[in-house]
């Protein structure tokens, strides 16, 4: 009975999986396999026509030919000739379905949207040589702002992975240029590897670009965004750690606030951490230049003098990154020549069955 259950089943999920095809294009992957198949199985029938005909033609040979099955027939008994025929019916219709699934066919493209709670978020961090200051930190382990900071990173990913959100997120590490150093995953303890293995003092001193060029690392957060297809989504943000020592509003004829507008039309708020122990808000030169330039994208700038500031800050951000992002899946070239297989079977079985079940299927002609 459970036998009988699990073939149940599996046709109404082939025939299932064959009318959702009809919502993708199809490719025939091996069609030259199935044309193959239909030139043989016309040389065999034009082969056998010959032979006939031969045989005809040899004196005391059977005058018994291939029948006809078209040919009309005539008088009271041409219907039950013409009935003799339904079980050859079913056969050739299992010879197309036979053919069709020979050749392999696929769904050209299978979309697939999930909607799950969290954020699409890029992390970045400062690795410029302004980040080697000192920073007392009690709960954050650190022995510069530097240190200070990829403990901060390392603590709002692991809050994000504490709670209920199935965050995206992406690990950029910048100076005068910026570094992509994992794209968006799904995978928290891979970005977590990734912050520990950037974070250590022997490769902040092996990283090639100390100065600060922090309008460059936004504009790639940014690229990186349109790489996967996310500007516009609901969902997105940037948050930048670092002690905002950059005075650049300009480079390769980009201003900053191209680069800001850019952000706030693409729905990617910008939050900006900045970490300078023991300097409060207009304390460095730089902070109305970023408070304005974040605050126009609809994030916020958080001038963290301390790490209780910078918990803080985290704390809010991550109250602030709530909500849903949808994801689409697409699966390329999915076979669906299962339906085609089992159509072939069960129309030959049907065909068999009529065939053994009654005498008169089995006259020829």
């Amino acid at each position: 009975m459970a036998t009988l259950n699990q073939l149940a089943d599996l046709v109404v999920q082939t025939l299932t999986q064959m009318n959702g095809a009809g919502d993708n294009a199809m490719t025939f992957l091996r069609r030259d396999a199935a044309l193959l198949m239909c030139g043989l199985l016309i040389a065999l029938a034009i082969g056998g026509v010959v032979i006939q005909r031969i045989r005809r033609s040899t004196p005391g040979m059977s005058t018994v030919v291939l029948p006809a099955l078209l040919v009309r027939e005539f008088g009271p008994q041409s219907k039950s000739l013409s009935l003799r025929y339904l079980a050859y019916m079913p056969f050739l219709a299992g010879l197309v379905c036979l053919g069709l699934a020979i050749a392999d066919p696929h769904s050209a493209l299978v979309e697939e949207e999930e909607s799950y709670p969290g954020h699409r978020i890029t992390i970045m961090i400062d690795a410029s040589l302004s980040m080697n200051t000192a920073f007392a930190t009690e709960q954050l382990a650190a022995g510069n702002t530097f240190l200070a900071n990829v403990a901060a990173a390392e603590y709002f990913v692991k809050r994000r992975m504490n709670s209920r959100y199935q965050d995206l997120v992406s690990l950029v590490q910048f100076g005068n240029e910026a570094y992509i150093v994992t794209p968006f995953t799904n995978d928290y303890e891979n970005i977590l590897l990734s912050i520990s293995l950037v974070g250590t003092p022997e490769e902040y001193r092996r990283f090639p670009d100390h100065g600060t060029l922090i309008m460059k690392a936004i504009s790639r957060g940014v690229q990186l965004f349109r790489t996967f297809d996310f500007l516009g989504a609901s969902g997105n943000l940037i948050v930048i750690f670092s002690d905002g020592q950059d005075t650049h509003a300009r480079f390769d004829d980009v201003t900053l606030d191209d680069i800001m507008q850019e952000a706030a039309d693409s729905n990617i708020p910008v939050y900006f951490i900045r970490t300078a122990y023991d300097q409060s808000l207009g304390d460095i030169i730089t902070d109305q230049q970023w408070k304005v330039a974040v605050e126009r994208t609809g994030g916020k700038f958080f001038p963290a003098a301390n790490e209780s500031a910078i918990l803080a800050a985290i704390h809010e951000i991550d109250d602030l990154a709530k909500g849903q992002i949808r994801v689409k899946h697409y699966v390329a070239h999915e076979p669906r020549f299962e339906g085609y297989a089992l159509s072939a079977v069960l129309l030959w079985t049907m065909a068999l069955g009529l065939t053994l079940s009654t005498k008169h299927f089995r006259r020829f002609p």
